[in-house]
């Protein structure tokens, strides 16, 4: 099979910052997101899909989390050369330092890397939401000779300066290459798309950074450790001398590199036709299988909400919003487009009687919380009001950050009662 020929490596991402407080206390791929999944599932799962099992994800930032949810999730059997290991950054005789991009990352792993026979490394981000067939990608690189692939997107002219645009030949070879354009040169690099796309006016090819390299290509690329970086410098440096494909893709595909792009890609789960589909059996995307009981829910109306395991609700109203594993919320409480990552774990009615916890996990009686990301084992008290919006400014407490209007309470804040955002 051809699958047999590929290692997948899964490129965790730097510290995080634009989606902290999310990355305060785990690192980009372990955040939780769709209410019981974690970004690192979505590569992960698409390349299981395509029968990939030979996976590598580098990280360099609080990857214990990361660690410990791929340690308890992704088992093959012992008689399968299948496997997802961790690469934390190393310090070895040959590199002193962190990470210092892309390539960096990838170069400094080569040496684990090498142990295996395989012939293409397919090269992921981890923080990316999207359902792609890889097999179809690995096929088209294959039967075109190319040393590199690049999974493209169309995209407007209004996104088009934040990616890394190309254009290519009737072939799909890509021809020339520019790293997030300034808008007046944008009409010189429109590319040939589908109808469907032109009538959205997406038509400029994006750089969805996933790459396909030829093994023996990567190892010579590997050698010049003064490019740092796939997008900005190898990419570029490689069009002119090496043949390099553009695979074309037209679903759905986005970013989660800030705080507003990871919340819309949430709360639009709770569409009644999502873009990204959860439900597709050919693209199951897999997680930690965790033994939890149903959702118990009493007196709630709930209007477009996706609620996951474990759940105890007796609130008032769920309106769009995401609610996550083991989340509790008392009576009378109202969630308004929200994104509740829920708890690691249950409190029992020993803990509450015994430690004399004033306020438990999850959210109090007679609540309102409207545009908000609850990160997991926050302990909200009743009468608490978070009223999110464009009409609050940027602000970081111990307990909560507001970025883009969104409120998002910190890993195991404890809110008090009658508090008001």
């Amino acid at each position: 099979m051809i699958n047999n020929k590929v290692l997948s490596i899964i490129l965790g991402g730097g510290q995080g910052s634009r989606l902290y407080p999310l990355t305060e206390k785990r690192s980009k791929p372990a955040v939780p997101i769709a209410g019981k999944y974690r970004l690192v599932d979505i590569p992960i799962s698409n390349c299981i899909n395509a029968d990939i099992k030979r996976i590598y994800v580098l990280t360099q930032f609080n990857s214990a989390s990361l660690n410990r949810h791929i340690k308890n999730t992704y088992h093959f059997s012992f008689f399968s050369s299948a496997f997802v290991d961790v690469l934390a950054a190393e310090q070895t005789p040959d590199n002193k330092g962190w990470f210092q991009g892309t390539a960096d990352a990838v170069r400094q792993s080569m040496h684990h890397f090498m142990r295996h026979d395989f012939e293409y490394a397919l090269i992921l981000s981890g923080d990316q939401l999207y359902q792609m067939d890889y097999d179809a990608m690995i096929q088209a690189h294959e039967e075109s000779g190319a040393k590199i692939s690049i999974a493209t997107i169309p995209v407007n002219k209004k996104d088009a300066t934040s990616f890394g645009i190309l254009k290519s030949d009737d072939n799909n070879v890509i021809t020339s290459f520019i790293e997030k354009p300034d808008a007046s040169l944008l009409p010189d690099w429109t590319s040939e798309v589908s109808d469907e796309m032109k009538g959205q006016g997406r038509n400029y090819l994006a750089s969805m950074g996933i790459y396909i390299f030829n093994k023996d290509l990567l190892i010579e690329l590997m050698k010049d450790k003064s490019t740092i970086d796939f997008g900005k410098e190898i990419i570029p440096k490689s069009i002119d001398k090496h043949k390099t494909l553009s695979y074309q893709y037209e679903g759905y595909w986005t970013d989660i590199g800030n705080i507003d792009s990871f919340f819309e890609a949430n709360i639009g789960l709770t569409a009644d036709i999502p873009d990204f589909n959860l439900y597709d059996k050919k693209k199951r995307i897999y997680t930690h299988a965790r033994m939890l009981p149903t959702s118990k829910i009493a007196g709630t109306m709930l209007e477009k909400a996706v609620i996951a395991e474990g759940c105890i609700i007796s609130a008032a109203k769920i309106e769009q919003s995401v609610i996550g594993i083991r989340s509790r919320i008392g009576d009378e409480s109202t969630v308004i487009n929200t994104y509740m990552m829920g708890s690691d774990h249950y409190e029992t009615l020993e803990q509450i009687n015994n430690d004399n916890i004033e306020i438990l996990m999850g959210i109090g009686q007679r609540c309102f919380i409207k545009n908000a990301i609850i990160d997991k084992n926050c302990r909200i008290g009743d009468d608490v009001r978070i009223n999110g919006g464009k009409h609050l400014k940027d602000k970081e407490t111990d307990m909560y950050v507001i970025k883009d209007g969104i409120v998002v309470l910190k890993k195991g804040a404890i809110i008090p009662k009658g508090y008001v955002i």
